[in-house]
């Protein structure tokens, strides 16, 4: 029946006044703490810049085979198998061999599901390298199904590292995802000048720290490397002392005593103890800084460090010291990135969408709103009442959630106004068939809200898969979309069969003996 329990009632009204002030915080500005939420507009409204990047993946390759054939020595000589000739060709693969009387053990160490070297993907039924072998010569190369799982391992690692560096300089709301195995999308609202962003993304920050040898030329174990400046060079060793991996901080500071930029930063419990011991029996000597195989610098050791932080010096602006700690502090990336597309909007471009989608959206209700006064006179206008709040509601849930709204998601709200009005014609125009055989109006009127329930909800709700389905395979626009879409599929039914509802028993309860209600 058209009756609401006074609980019902204000349940509905409180519900709707809530949310209706978080959607109402996006207009207005209130004097208090309570909510400090709002909508974020996306690129395309907003204005700033798009990056695309490419990870280069020969390095991690290499890297990862050097590592594997570590792992195949050590693992040999616990076996007593004579190997000979190891080495790793073009960067792709590893070639070694071994006696004759060996190649039956070996080819059973690398092949098969139980190999302890050569590990075997149960999803892919592959192993993750490919084994070649003629006479006594091995060739171990990556498999398809290796390769998509170090490139999966290396993307999502390079994903958290940019994430960290752009959340480090306070941009709002950035936008970064997957593009492919090898891409990774960033999108920057409201920035209209990435250059600081990319110069940071730019670099690996691949912090290491050497002793510089005495040598005035390289030799085994050892290698030139070119100051940062460019203006001389040191021979330094191949041993690592300590990497960034071992860092847990990094802050700009200035030198009270040399009046200079420079670097604080401090170690974790196993790189302080590494720190403390080279330094130790490093006293008098050089150690240098290098990032990215760049000196940074190269200070005389005076004395034990062992406190388990330092500084390092430079010719530091405070703006590059900044730069610097921040790469440090969020990490090396696990492969060069290079930009390989560069967008930038401006905010005239973004005010001129935002003001397309509120005109659109104007004329669309305005024309909506007169058609149902119109059509249906005071329930026309109920109608419009409840389209309002449906708009409030909409607004208010993705308030709740900080959403981002984009140009595909204004599209989402006005397509919203028009199922809102399709849900109450339908509605109405089944109240006026069921009025034609039932006298009691009040009993009709309920008639026409049951028995168009069921259409409305298979409309809805086949629309809300739909929705779904947009949002959980789509991206960046086709998201926003779907996401107004979904939540105001969800407000339009609240408003329709709680608010709508709810005014129509209150005007048909108190106009039941009218001879014509609708």
């Amino acid at each position: 029946m058209l009756y609401f329990s006074k609980l019902k009632i204000f349940s509905v009204l409180i519900f709707t006044f809530v949310i209706s002030y978080f959607s109402l915080s996006n207009f207005v500005k209130f004097d208090d703490n309570f909510n400090k939420r709002n909508i974020n507009l996306g690129l395309d409204l907003q204005g700033g810049s798009y990056l695309l990047l490419e990870i280069d993946n020969s390095p991690v390759i290499e890297q990862q085979l050097q590592n594997k054939l570590i792992q195949i020595k050590k693992y040999f000589k616990e076996k007593n198998i004579v190997y000979k000739n190891f080495k790793i060709i073009d960067g792709s693969k590893i070639v070694f061999s071994t006696n004759k009387e060996f190649i039956e053990n070996v080819t059973s160490l690398l092949k098969g599901k139980n190999s302890e070297l050569n590990p075997y993907y149960d999803t892919y039924k592959s192993n993750q390298f490919n084994l070649l072998f003629s006479d006594d010569i091995f060739e171990l190369s990556y498999s398809n199904y290796g390769l998509v799982n170090l490139k999966s391992s290396s993307q999502n690692q390079a994903i958290e590292i940019v994430r960290r560096r752009v959340d480090e300089i306070g941009t709002n709301e950035p936008n970064i995802l997957k593009r492919g195995s090898d891409r990774i999308l960033v999108e920057l609202p409201g920035l209209d000048n990435p250059d600081r962003i990319k110069s940071l993304l730019g670099k690996t920050a691949n912090l290491t720290f050497r002793f510089v040898t005495q040598n005035e030329e390289e030799s085994f174990g050892t290698e030139e490397i070119t100051f940062q400046d460019g203006s001389t060079t040191a021979i330094v060793s191949k041993r690592i002392v300590l990497s960034g991996d071992n860092l847990t901080d990094a802050q700009p500071r200035m030198d009270n005593l040399t009046n200079q930029t420079v670097v604080t930063f401090n170690l974790d419990r196993v790189g302080a103890k590494k720190f403390a011991k080279a330094t130790s029996s490093g006293v008098g000597k050089k150690l240098a800084i290098i990032l990215d195989g760049k000196i940074i610098s190269a200070p005389n050791i005076s004395e034990p460090i062992i406190g388990g932080s330092g500084q390092i010096t430079g010719n530091f602006t405070f703006q590059s010291a900044t730069d610097l700690a921040l790469l440090l502090r969020s990490g090396a990336l696990p492969a060069p990135l290079k930009i390989i597309e560069e967008r930038t909007v401006g905010p005239d471009l973004g005010q001129d969408s935002i003001n397309a989608g509120i005109l659109s959206l104007i004329i669309g209700f305005t024309l909506v709103v007169i058609f149902m006064i119109i059509k249906y006179k005071i329930f026309g206008l109920i109608a419009n009442i409840t389209l309002i709040s449906n708009l409030l509601l909409l607004i208010g849930v993705l308030t709740l959630f900080e959403a981002t709204l984009t140009l595909p998601g204004i599209a989402g709200i006005i397509l919203t106004v028009g199922m809102a009005v399709d849900a109450n014609v339908l509605i109405f125009e089944r109240i006026k068939e069921e009025i034609k055989n039932e006298n009691n109006k009040i009993i009709a009127f309920d008639n026409g809200y049951l028995k168009s329930k069921s259409t409305i909800l298979d409309a809805n709700v086949t629309t809300l898969i739909a929705a779904l389905i947009l949002f959980v395979l789509g991206s960046g626009p086709v998201k926003g979309f779907a996401l107004t879409l979904g939540v105001g599929i969800l407000t339009t039914l609240f408003s329709v069969y709680f608010i709508a509802r709810l005014l129509t028993a209150l005007y048909v309860i108190n106009n039941k003996n009218k001879e014509k209600i609708i």
